[in-house]
């Protein structure tokens, strides 16, 4: 091992220093610089002893996140500050109270973002997503955070060489699941295409290593087709007098290789492997006129593949970008790539949210990437969203893909693909999502789950009466319209939990049994429920029967020693209970679990009547006791008849279809199915209602949750004076 020159290593860094000063030359004055030599200073003393696992001092390590902060996304003086002293606090003595007394406020805020979530790299774990949630926080604080977090992880990614191999994965690994994602969101393209490069390097080194040899190979080639191809339209764009500049812009690696994956194809069958990029210098007023103007010279001199317009100046991307892609087919039949942007429009892709930030006073547009770090704001102050839910979710809002889609006032909404026409009406506004009771697209009806295309026009149709529903959150994709919904169930849930507290005290007042806090508890244990929410929900819709709550006030009535006695006694029900709390019918005298399945014949629901029929190749199946079947298989097979009874309903969802006739009024179905919905919060499965001469007949099949419940429907539906009979049927829609 080579001794260290210290001298030489001293001049190393001062170098270093000063090469970072030069990138902002033009932005730093005095008071700048004096406080940035004073964070280097500090910067240099605390970490004079450390070393990079290459054998580097560690101080290389916070001046290339500063120079990557300044130079490759356009931060300014604080930015520095906070990328020399990111690992400071983490590393040595130093506290934050120290930079706050130093430095300020804001570099302490922004310090203590960056020091909260250094595990994450540092001691080389696997990124958790409780991790990632709480780097994400900090947006809420400062986005500076955020960039300073991406300069640290570009420059850990370029130096990964000296790293195990398994450490190499793992950071590869994350880089390329959320880091690169996050870079593309935040308009940092740059370095989204380095991260994702030196992940495949990583993750993926043949491949890696067999594509750059490739693109090595067709360089010199790439280069002279690509200066023959340029040079009729530079001559042209001189011509008219614009301030250009045309440069042949190379492929990721990563982008062909997923080219190659997505479409199993060879290298040499990627049809746009030829791109080039045309940056003219234009007025504000005059971007979007220069930029079309390029187009059409372009496209006079070779054929543009309609299907490769991609119009993102009259619409930017969620993420600010701005440009316009065309691919034309040049000579000897190879297609090219053309994007066309202004220097404004350039630096805003290659800085992102730096760059924003600088043209934001000159431009008023809103700035949709704006609007896109609320949306994580918002979903981050979801408290409901777990770790993991809020990763899924975020992922989701990482997307590239986007579809723009108009209100009938012409007003234009950008959603993630795949996006659901309530996801749309989530998008317009949260009560607008509540009360969706239809959207037209188009001018014509479809289904909240139909899926929206770019370009759709979407109106949605709201009522007071409409309530979100459970089945939503089957379809919905937009972290916002999920949050709302879960939400708003919650608080429907609650509405009826207070009832059915009121019914609680009620029925248990009538038993001589007061509802005390202790007695609440022993209910929660007694009928196996998470809280009392869900407690008092079962009791308010019913779910609980009043012999239930009769053998509850049994139960406490019998005291210490039969409560004793029993667990001794029925300690083989208790246990065989517990191993399948799914289990919700009992059978014969001691009460066994046993697997079952429903009957479709006549599809019992809980407190109906019931037995249980052993077939011979499907076990058990239970049926009403005044099923169609019944006195057929009570009459042959009475011997494979086993007593069953029901031991608890939950919130278990039963099948159950009524009958329904009446006289055809105008609004009748309009009255059942509100009351159906909206006062009774069922579930229809399926309408099935005929008509004819004045008279209607047809079967309802719903959700519910036990007999009682079901009966209180049919009650209120009797209640509307056209319908003239209400009977349970067997026949399922």
């Amino acid at each position: 091992m080579q001794p260290i020159d210290y001298e030489k290593e001293k001049k190393e860094i001062l170098n270093r220093y000063r090469s970072l000063l030069r990138v902002n030359a033009d932005r730093l004055n005095k008071s700048d610089k004096k406080i940035i030599r004073k964070a280097f200073n500090v910067a240099v003393e605390a970490h004079k002893d450390m070393r990079r696992k290459s054998g580097e001092p560690y101080i290389y390590h916070p001046i290339a996140v500063a120079h990557i902060s300044a130079k490759e996304i356009g931060l300014g003086t604080t930015s520095i500050i906070c990328s020399l002293l990111h690992d400071v606090v983490e590393d040595t003595d130093y506290t934050l109270q120290d930079i706050k007394k130093n430095f300020g406020k804001k570099y302490a805020l922004i310090i203590d973002g960056l020091t909260k979530i250094q595990d994450v790299f540092d001691k080389n774990v696997s990124m958790q997503a409780e991790n990632f949630r709480k780097m994400l926080l900090t947006l809420s604080d400062d986005v500076r955070v955020i960039l300073i977090k991406l300069a640290d992880r570009l420059h850990n990614m370029r130096t990964l060489e000296n790293m195990t191999k398994s450490k190499q994965l793992k950071i590869a690994s994350e880089t390329l699941y959320l880091y690169a994602p996050l870079a593309h969101r935040l308009g940092l393209y740059s370095i989204k295409t380095e991260l994702e490069d030196l992940g495949l390097k990583f993750t993926k080194p043949e491949v890696y290593k067999a594509i750059a040899e490739e693109l090595k190979a067709t360089k010199e080639e790439r280069k002279k087709y690509i200066l023959k191809f340029s040079k009729p339209i530079k001559t042209k764009l001189k011509d008219n007098n614009l301030d250009f500049s045309i440069t042949g812009r190379p492929k990721s690696i990563f982008s062909i290789r997923n080219k190659m994956v997505k479409n199993s194809i060879n290298f040499e069958d990627i049809f746009d492997k030829f791109a080039i990029r045309i940056i003219v210098d234009s007025k504000l007023e005059l971007e979007k006129s220069n930029c079309w103007k390029i187009y059409s010279i372009v496209t006079d001199f070779y054929k543009p593949n309609p299907d490769r317009l991609r119009d993102w100046i009259s619409t930017p991307k969620a993420n600010g970008y701005e440009s316009l892609h065309t691919t034309v087919m040049g000579e000897d039949g190879k297609w090219v790539e053309v994007q066309i942007r202004t220097k404004r429009m350039d630096e805003i892709a290659e800085k992102g949210y730096a760059a924003h930030w600088k043209y934001k006073q000159q431009n008023d547009k809103e700035n949709s990437l704006d609007s896109w770090i609320e949306k994580i704001r918002e979903l981050l102050n979801n408290p409901e969203n777990n770790a993991i839910d809020f990763i899924d979710d975020f992922k989701l809002n990482l997307y590239s893909g986007e579809i723009y889609i108009f209100t009938p006032g012409g007003d234009l909404k950008t959603l993630p693909k795949g996006s659901t026409a309530l996801d749309f009406a989530f998008e317009i506004h949260t009560d607008v999502g509540l009360k969706c009771m239809g959207v037209k697209v188009n001018g014509k009806l479809v289904s909240l789950s139909y899926k929206l295309q770019s370009g759709d026009q979407v109106e949605v149709i709201t009522s007071d009466k409409q309530r979100p529903r459970e089945d939503w959150l089957r379809f919905v994709v937009t972290s916002r319209a999920r949050s709302k919904i879960k939400s708003a169930l919650r608080e429907d849930k609650k509405i009826i939990a207070v009832i059915g507290k009121e019914i609680a005290e009620r029925k248990l007042k009538h038993l001589k049994l007061k509802l005390t806090n202790q007695i609440e508890t022993e209910l929660i244990k007694y009928f196996n429920t998470k809280t009392s929410i869900d407690l008092y929900f079962r009791f308010g819709t019913s779910a609980i029967s009043n012999s239930e709550i009769k053998e509850f006030v049994q139960f406490q009535k019998r005291g210490w020693y039969q409560t004793i006695k029993n667990k001794f006694y029925s300690q083989s029900t208790t246990s065989s209970k517990e191993k399948d709390l799914k289990k919700i019918i009992v059978f014969d005298d001691n009460d066994e679990v046993l697997d079952y399945n429903m009957a479709a014949c006549c599809n019992p629901i809980a407190g109906d009547q019931i037995f249980g029929f052993l077939t011979v190749n499907d076990g058990i199946k239970i049926h009403r006791s005044d099923c169609p079947n019944a006195i057929q298989l009570r009459s042959n097979f009475a011997y494979r008849l086993i007593d069953a009874k029901w031991i608890s309903k939950n919130e278990i969802d039963f099948i159950a279809a009524i009958n329904i006739k009446g006289i055809d009024n105008v609004g009748v179905m309009n009255k059942v199915t509100q009351i159906i919905s909206n006062q009774m919060h069922v579930n229809i499965k399926s309408i099935n209602i005929t008509s004819n001469d004045g008279i209607f007949e047809g079967v309802i099949t719903l959700k519910v949750h036990n007999v009682t419940f079901l009966k209180a429907l049919t009650n209120k539906l009797k209640k509307i004076e056209a319908i003239t009979s209400i009977t349970r049927t067997y026949k399922h829609h």
